[in-house]
């Protein structure tokens, strides 16, 4: 059990430092796999903080840069600034594809 268990980790490590390879960074990756797998659903911000265990300034700056490639959409209320995946965004399934092909391995 304790074999398989290192195997798993093993290939959890390996695929992070894949995606980081891809993305240039961990932090996006997170990001990206959080709302990918919930597309439907809005997060603000230190809702992807703690879900992704990054900090506050990290994900704004990626927020901003994802928005910036029209990956992300923003919804502002009175109380909070919102945050989804655009799934209009020609990027939507080739990243969908990959976040699940790495959360598979």
């Amino acid at each position: 059990m304790k074999n398989k268990d290192r195997m798993e980790e093993k290939n959890k490590d390996r695929m992070e430092e894949m995606m980081v390879r891809l993305f240039g960074s961990t932090s996006r990756p997170r990001i990206l796999s959080l709302l990918l797998s919930r597309p439907q659903q809005a997060f603000y911000q230190r809702e992807i903080m703690y879900e992704t265990g990054l900090s506050l300034q990290t994900v704004q700056r990626e927020l901003e840069n994802l928005i910036r490639l029209g990956i992300l959409k923003k919804r502002e209320t009175k109380a909070r600034v919102y945050y989804q995946i655009n799934s209009a965004s020609p990027w939507f399934r080739p990243l969908k594809e990959i976040c699940e092909t790495a959360g598979r391995e």
